[in-house]
């Protein structure tokens, strides 16, 4: 029974964690929107939940010299997905990669979409306390 509750709520927790991990991204982006040579990053959530669902775990680091040390599987939130570099919309003389207008506008979509998988699970919840009580 308690395999079937897990299994039940293992999706909307998944694309909770990839949500609140991208949020963080987002944030960090405006954080460093005035630091020179900032690079702004992402993840593919379709791609990342897609290996969620599949079982694949792990924010895949990136290593660029033979002393970086490898990602341990199993480790991280994104299922098996690489930060990617977001495109430049407009460039920048500094080298910073940041457009505000981009980053806001994916902070609240981000944001729009982790409230409603929230509003998913307290439904979810509700049901099952519903059918339990009667």
């Amino acid at each position: 029974m308690i395999d079937k509750l897990d299994h039940a709520f293992r999706f909307y927790q998944d694309a909770a964690n990839l949500r609140a991990h991208r949020q963080q991204l987002i944030a960090s982006n405006i954080a460093n929107a005035d630091t020179p040579q900032y690079k702004a990053r992402d993840i593919d959530f379709k791609e990342a939940m897609e290996g969620a669902l599949t079982g694949k775990r792990g924010v895949i680091l990136v290593t660029s010299a033979p002393n970086h040390i490898a990602s341990p599987a199993g480790a991280g939130v994104a299922a098996g997905q690489q930060l990617l570099y977001r495109t430049a919309v407009q460039g920048s003389v500094d080298g910073n990669t940041v457009d505000m207008d981009v980053e806001r506008n994916q902070f609240a979509d981000n944001a729009v979409h982790y409230e409603a998988n929230l509003t998913f699970i307290s439904d979810q919840i509700r049901q099952m306390r519903t059918a339990i009580q009667g």
